[in-house]
């Protein structure tokens, strides 16, 4: 069994690299596809002018952005990520009341009792220490703060990722499959298990609700073709498959989608936890 530290290690070395890149490749794609839930999140976070707030694990800076536009000039908003790649992307918005830091949440210095509120969009389920990284963001907030985020809920409910993994399958090489403990897309589908993490991590006042919506994952079945293998754990498996037999797991992507492709685009359900919080 892995260690905390080699498991978090392995997610900066894989954000810092290959993950970044293949993310920003990505960019419109991914931003199409959970638009919705963007903005339930940014709704249920409710930030408000003059307010201070963290964004962890902001990427390009898209919710930073948004954010910023909602605490106004007397507020401010720091995102922080572990991607230098990403962390680029978001500086380069040039945005006034909002900064940019290359850290680890877990391990970051953050001012005591500074914040408003702790925000994150699908950036959690990749910590090596859940529970040390939600305690030393508690640690920020003020006592008046909030904690407020999205994650996936398990694979199986998020046909968007499945359907096409389970295709493909049958093609590719062996995948190590994560354990119940390891950073990872969907490793805060178990509910029980976001409570034990954020209890631990010394919150109350959890709220945990389900949210589920149509994702558009591409303008026809050809569309999300070309794009599948961008970012994910498809495009790390096709990287290393010979050519053949990555045009078979495609060919077979396309038949599984078939029931999928409408006049708007191909439409898979996926499904998050949308989680509130105390300090």
């Amino acid at each position: 069994m892995r260690s905390r530290e080699e498991l978090a290690a392995e997610q900066a070395a894989y954000w810092k690299g290959a993950g970044g890149t293949m993310w920003l490749a990505a960019y419109d794609r991914i931003q199409r596809g959970i638009a919705g839930f963007s903005e339930i999140a940014l709704a249920a976070a409710n930030a408000q002018p003059g307010e201070r707030v963290l964004d962890v694990g902001c990427g390009t800076g898209g919710t930073t952005a948004e954010l910023a536009k909602a605490v106004g000039a007397d507020g401010h908003v720091l995102g922080v990520d572990i991607s230098e790649p990403l962390v680029e992307a978001a500086r380069a918005r040039g945005l006034g009341n909002a900064t940019f830091e290359v850290a680890d949440a877990t391990t970051h210095a953050f001012e005591p009792a500074s914040l408003d509120l702790v925000f994150s969009r699908f950036g959690v389920m990749f910590f090596g220490d859940p529970v040390a990284a939600f305690r030393n963001v508690r640690h920020a907030l003020k006592p008046s703060g909030r904690l407020v985020f999205l994650c996936w809920r398990t694979a199986a409910e998020n046909p968007w990722g499945a359907v096409p993994m389970r295709a493909a399958q049958r093609f590719l090489p062996p995948m190590q499959r994560p354990g119940p403990e390891d950073p990872g897309q969907y490793s805060f589908g178990d509910r029980a298990r976001v409570e034990r993490i954020l209890t631990q991590a010394g919150f109350s006042g959890l709220s945990i609700e389900p949210v589920d919506l149509m994702m558009n994952q591409g303008s026809d079945i050809p569309d999300v073709l070309q794009r599948i293998g961008d970012f994910g754990p498809l495009a790390r498996a096709f990287k290393d498959l010979p050519p053949e037999q990555v045009v078979k797991a495609k060919a077979a992507i396309a038949e599984a989608l078939k029931p999928y492709a409408t006049a708007d685009g191909v439409r898979l359900a996926g499904a998050c936890w949308l989680v509130r919080a105390r300090p």
